[in-house]
C-alpha cells in the first residue's frame, strides 16, 4: 500500500492538478483493466502513460496509431527463416507489459479490432498460432475528440474492453504555471522513481481480488445498473459485463482506501469514468457524464 501512494505522490508531480484522475488511473491497473484516456492534444496524456509505466516497474513499448498502421504492425508475423527452413514468429510492440497505443482512434477500424483479442483473452492469434502476452499486460490508450479530422470512431465492442475512460481537461492556473516554469511535465519524466516491480504488482491486484463484497452492496450496484436500462435518455443500458467491470473497480478503489470491503463510496468513485463510455445518449448536445450524475442515476 505505502509503494502505491509513493506512485501516486509521484505522478502528481508530473500531471499537477489532476489527482482524482491519476488515483482513477493507477485504480484502473491495479484492477487488471485497460485504460482509455480522450482528451484535446497536449494535455499529459502521452506523459500520463509513460509516467505510469516508469513508477510501476513496467516494460513498456509505444504504437503511434495512424490511418495506415495494419493489425501486423502490433501483434507481429511470422516470416520464414532460410536457415532452419522453418517460419518463425516476430513479436510485435503488443508483447509488452504496458502497451501505449497512442491516438488509437487514428487508425482504421480494421487495425483498431486487432486490440481486441489481446484485451480480452490476453494472448493474439496468427496463422492459428495463439501466443500468450506478459503478465502483467495493459493497454492504456488515448484519442482525440472525435470531432477532430482524421479520427475514425472507436466501435462499441472496443470501448467495452476499456475498463476506464478518463479526461484530464485544463490544468488550474496554479499547476499550468508550474507546467509553464518546467516544474512539472516531460522535464520531471527523467527523475521519476520506480516504486513497483511486475511481481509486486501482480501480488497487489492479488490482493485486489480478495476485497469482500456483502450482498447489500451488490443490490445497490444492480439498481444503478437497472436505472441505466430504465432511464429514457439512454439508448441502451449497462451489459452484465459493464457490471462486472464497476465491481472490480470499486474493490481496487475500496482497497487504495485501506479497507478489504466495498462501501457504496467506492462505487460512487469510480462510477462515471466505468460507465460513462458504454452509454450512449439519445439527443445530441446531452452529456453522458452529466447525466450520470443525475439523482436518478446515481441516488
Amino acid at each position: 500500500m505505502n509503494e502505491v501512494n509513493q506512485c501516486i505522490h509521484a505522478l502528481s508531480k508530473i500531471i499537477r492538478g489532476k489527482d482524482q484522475e491519476i488515483r482513477l488511473a493507477v485504480c484502473c491497473l491495479l484492477a487488471r483493466g485497460h485504460l482509455l484516456i480522450e482528451d484535446l492534444p497536449g494535455m499529459g496524456k502521452t506523459t500520463l502513460v509513460h509516467a505510469l509505466a516508469q513508477v510501476l516497474g513496467l516494460g513498456h513499448q509505444r504504437v503511434q496509431f495512424t490511418s495506415d498502421l495494419l493489425p501486423a504492425d502490433i501483434t507481429g508475423v511470422t516470416v520464414f527463416d532460410k536457415n532452419t527452413s522453418t517460419f518463425v514468429f516476430q513479436s510485435g510492440p503488443v508483447f509488452s507489459q504496458l502497451l501505449l497505443a497512442d491516438e488509437i482512434n487514428r487508425a482504421s477500424p480494421r487495425t483498431q479490432s486487432a486490440l481486441l483479442e489481446a484485451m480480452e483473452e490476453r494472448q493474439v492469434s496468427v496463422n492459428g498460432q495463439r501466443q500468450p502476452l506478459p503478465d502483467p499486460f495493459f493497454v492504456v490508450a488515448t484519442q482525440n475528440p472525435v470531432y477532430q479530422e482524421g479520427t475514425f470512431p472507436l466501435p462499441e465492442s472496443q470501448l467495452d474492453r476499456f475498463l476506464m475512460q478518463l479526461e484530464l481537461g485544463y490544468p488550474d492556473p496554479e499547476s499550468e504555471k508550474a507546467i509553464l516554469k518546467g516544474e512539472a511535465g516531460r522535464v520531471e519524466l527523467g527523475n521519476l522513481s520506480t516504486f513497483l516491480i511486475a511481481e509486486q504488482l501482480i501480488k497487489l491486484q492479488n490482493e485486489v481480488i480478495q476485497v469482500h463484497v456483502g450482498d447489500m452492496l451488490l443490490d445497490y450496484v444492480m439498481r444503478l445498473i437497472t436505472k441505466t436500462r430504465e432511464a429514457e435518455y439512454f439508448k441502451v443500458g449497462l451489459s452484465p459485463r459493464a457490471g462486472l467491470a464497476l465491481m472490480s473497480a470499486a474493490k481496487a478503489w475500496a482497497w487504495m482506501e485501506g479497507r478489504d470491503y466495498v462501501i457504496p463510496e467506492d462505487v460512487q468513485a469510480v462510477f462515471v469514468a466505468v460507465v460513462g463510455h458504454r452509454l450512449q445518449v439519445k439527443e445530441q448536445g446531452k452529456s453522458v457524464r452529466e447525466l450520470l450524475t443525475t439523482t436518478q442515476v446515481m441516488g
